[in-house]
C-alpha cells in the first residue's frame, strides 16, 4: 500500500506507541498470515486461456490498479478499517475462485471446454489478482511516519517528543512515494543530487529512516566527490533521532567511553562514564577518585536550582520601559505572573524575575525550576505565556527576541557566574596528608601554593570569567557527551572556582569546587539515545524520578561537581610534582601515530 502522508502520520502520532526502528519498513498488514497456494487448475487449459501471458504480471497489474484507485480516492492514505476490508475481500475472492475452479476441473459430468466462457475467464483472473494482491503485502513498506519515543515528562518540549518546528516542516512536505519508493535507490539518489528531491524530505518521502540516511550518504558522496567510508553507518537508531537530536543524518561519530571511580560522594559510590579522546584524562580522574575515597569521601551541597530565559522587549520610551520593569518586579504582581507562567507545565515553577534596562530596551530574566529536564524549552514556553499577558497591560510593548542574551545560554557571562543558571553546586573533601604524599605524590603546601598562583592569580591576570580552575571543562565535556547533555552548554557549566587550604593544624588538605551553572537533565535531548541512556543508568539517574521530580537531575549535577573535584585534585598534583608531561607522554601520545609520522617524514 502507499505510505501515509505526513499529515495523516502526525494525526496519529499522539496515539501510537513508538516503534522499533527495525520495523520501520514492514508492511502495514504484515500481521496477516501468508496466502495459501491455490489448488492446481489444469495448467494446459490455463495456458490456452491466457495465451502464454505471465499470470503473475497480469494479476499484479490488476491488483495494483485497484489499490491505486482506492488510495487516490482516500487522499493518499489508507485508514486501517479500509485495509482490513480489502484484505478480507481478497481472501474471500481467492477461496471462492479456487473452489469454483476445483469444481470445474473435478466434475466429470461437466468437463471443461475450450474456449472458456466469460464466467470461467473471470474466475481465473479473479484468483490471480487475489494471489498477487496478497503476495504484494509482503513487500509493502510501512505507511506510518517514523515515531520518536516519548519520555516520562509531560510533553514540555524536554522529553523525547518531536519538536513543533519539525512537525510544521513535515506538514509542508510532499506526499509520500508509492509503496515507499518511486524507483530504485539510484533514481532517488539522482533526484537528491539534482535538487529535484530535497535531502531533508527523504524520511517523510521514503517512510524508512535507515534507508533515508543511506540514500543521503551516497548522494553526498556523489555531490562532493569524497566518500565517508570511515564514518560508521549501521548500528544507529535513525528513527530515535528523527525530530529529536539531529537532522539529515549520514552516520555517527564514535567516541570512546571510559569509566573512572568509584567516586565516593555523599556516602555513595559512583562509577563515572566519560566520553573523551584525550588520553590520560580518565586515568587522572580515576586517581583523584582514589585519593578522595581513601580520605573518607566527598560531600556536596546543591544550593540553587533555577533555569533562566531572558527575552528583550522594546517600548516607545525609556520611561515606559522603566514602568514595565517596575510592574514585573513588583512583589504584588508576582503571584499573578507566576500563575500565568506555571500554567505551561506541570514541573516548571517560576522562582523570580530580574530586569536590566538599556535605553528603551528591557531585558527580563525569568528563572524557574524544571524538574528532571534541563528545562530550556520548558522555561521558554512559560515566558511566552507571561509575555502574552503583559501585552494586555502594555499594548505598546514590542517583543524583539525571546532570548536577549541576558539568560545567558552557551556564552561566558558574568550574570551566570554571579546569579547562577541551572544547578549551583559546591563539592568539598578533606584529603589526608598521607594520601597526598602516597597517592598524589606531592605535599599539601605545594598544592596550596600552586592553586593560588595558577588558578586564582593566573586566571585573574588572564581576565578569566568563571575560569578559576585547572581543567573543569575537561571533566564536564566528557560527562556531558557520555550522558546526552548539550555539549555547547559546557561553556557556562564549566564555570568553577577551586579553593585549597590547610586544615587540622596544617596536617590535611581541604579542597572545594564551586560551580554555579551546571545545566543538566536526565530526560530530553540526547538522553533518549541508547548509549547515553546506558551511561545515565550506570549512574542511577536515568529518566524521571517519579517519586521526587527533579531529584535525578540534581543528583547528576552533584556527580558532575564531584568528578570535577577529583579531576582538579589529580591535575594539580601532577603539576606540583612535575609529572604532567611524563603522564601525557605515557597515556596521551600514540606510538602508532608517532611511527606513522616518522615514516612519512622519511619519505
Amino acid at each position: 500500500m502507499r505510505p501515509l502522508n505526513s499529515s495523516h502520520a502526525h494525526a496519529r502520532r499522539d496515539t501510537q506507541p513508538a516503534r522499533d526502528p527495525s520495523r520501520c519498513t514492514r508492511g502495514r498488514n504484515s500481521h496477516l498470515p501468508p496466502a495459501t497456494a491455490p489448488a492446481p487448475v489444469c495448467p494446459d487449459k490455463l495456458r490456452a486461456v491466457v495465451g502464454g501471458m505471465d499470470a503473475r504480471r497480469v494479476g499484479g497489474r490488476v491488483a495494483a490498479a485497484a489499490r491505486r484507485a482506492l488510495a487516490d480516492a482516500a487522499g493518499g492514505s489508507f485508514p486501517l478499517p479500509v485495509l482490513r476490508i480489502t484484505n478480507r475481500l481478497a481472501m474471500i475472492s481467492l477461496v471462492l475462485a479456487s473452489c469454483h475452479l476445483l469444481r470445474l476441473c473435478s466434475d466429470r459430468d461437466r468437463p471443461l471446454r475450450f474456449p472458456l466462457g466469460g464466467r470461467e475467464v473471470a474466475t481465473v483472473l479473479c484468483q490471480l489478482a487475489s494471489v498477487a494482491y496478497l503476495l504484494s503485502l509482503l513487500g509493502i513498506t510501512s505507511a506510518a511516519h517514523p515515531k520518536v519515543p516519548t519520555s516520562d515528562d509531560d510533553g514540555d518540549g524536554e522529553g523525547c517528543s518531536p519538536r513543533p518546528a519539525r512537525a510544521a516542516a513535515d506538514a509542508d512536505a510532499v506526499a509520500p512515494m508509492h509503496d515507499g519508493v518511486e524507483g530504485e535507490d539510484e533514481e532517488i539518489i539522482a533526484k537528491v543530487v539534482s535538487g529535484a528531491l530535497p535531502s531533508h524530505q527523504l524520511e517523510s518521502r521514503l517512510g524508512d529512516c535507515h534507508r533515508a540516511a543511506r540514500v543521503r550518504r551516497e548522494a553526498l558522496r556523489q555531490m562532493t566527490g569524497r566518500g565517508v567510508e570511515g564514518l560508521p553507518f549501521d548500528g544507529m537508531d535513525y528513527q530515535a533521532i528523527l525530530g529529536q537530536c539531529c537532522e539529515m543524518p549520514v552516520g555517527y561519530v564514535q567516541v570512546p567511553v571510559g569509566v573512572a571511580g568509584p567516586l565516593l560522594l555523599d556516602g555513595r559510590q559512583y562509577h563515572v562514564p566519560m566520553a573523551t579522546t584525550e588520553g590520560c584524562l580518565v586515568a587522572s580522574i580515576n586517581r583523584g577518585c582514589k585519593a578522595i575515597a581513601e580520605s573518607g569521601g566527598a560531600e556536596s551541597v546543591l544550593f540553587r536550582d533555577a533555569m533562566s530565559r531572558a527575552p528583550v522587549v522594546k517600548l516607545p520610551s525609556a520611561k515606559r520601559a522603566a514602568e514595565l520593569m517596575s510592574f514585573v518586579e513588583a512583589a504584588a504582581n508576582f503571584e499573578t505572573l507566576a500563575s500565568v507562567f506555571n500554567g505551561s507545565s506541570r514541573f516548571g515553577k517560576l522562582q523570580g524575575i530580574k530586569c536590566a534596562l538599556a535605553g528603551r530596551n528591557l531585558y527580563i530574566r525569568f528563572t524557574c525550576s524544571t524538574g528532571d529536564a534541563m528545562g530550556m524549552n520548558m522555561v521558554s514556553k512559560g515566558v511566552e505565556n507571561v509575555l502574552g499577558y503583559l501585552r494586555n497591560v502594555f499594548a505598546d510593548m514590542d517583543l524583539i527576541s525571546l532570548s536577549g542574551n541576558y539568560c545567558s545560554d552557551k556564552k561566558p557571562a558574568a550574570v551566570n557566574w554571579i546569579e547562577g543558571r541551572g544547578k549551583s553546586v559546591v563539592c568539598e573533601a578533606t584529603i589526608k596528608r598521607a594520601v597526598v604524599e602516597n597517592v598524589l605524590k606531592t605535599t599539601v603546601q605545594k598544592l596550596i601554593e600552586l592553586n593560588i598562583i595558577k588558578n586564582l592569580a593566573g586566571s585573574a591576570v588572564a581576565g578569566a570569567l568563571g575560569g578559576f580552575n585547572a581543567h573543569a571543562s575537561n571533566i564536564v565535556s566528557a560527562l556531558f557527551i557520555a550522558t546526552g547533555q548539550d555539549p555547547a552548554q559546557n561553556v557556562e557549566s564549566s564555570q568553577c572556582i577551586t579553593m585549597l587550604e590547610e586544615v587540622n593544624d596544617g596536617e590535611d588538605l581541604h579542597i572545594s569546587v564551586t560551580m554555579p551553572s551546571i545545566e543538566v537533565g536526565t530526560i530530553g535531548g540526547g538522553t533518549c539515545l541508547a548509549s547515553q541512556a546506558a551511561c545515565l543508568n550506570l549512574l542511577g539517574v536515568r529518566g524521571s524520578n517519579l517519586a521526587s521530580p527533579g531529584a535525578n537531575a540534581k543528583l547528576l549535577a552533584t556527580i558532575v561537581a564531584g568528578s570535577v573535584l577529583a579531576g582538579e585534585l589529580s591535575l594539580l598534583a601532577a603539576l606540583a610534582s612535575g609529572k604532567l608531561v611524563e603522564s601525557h607522554m605515557k597515556y596521551n601520545r600514540s606510538s602508532k601515530d608517532v611511527a606513522s609520522a616518522a615514516s612519512s617524514e622519511d619519505t
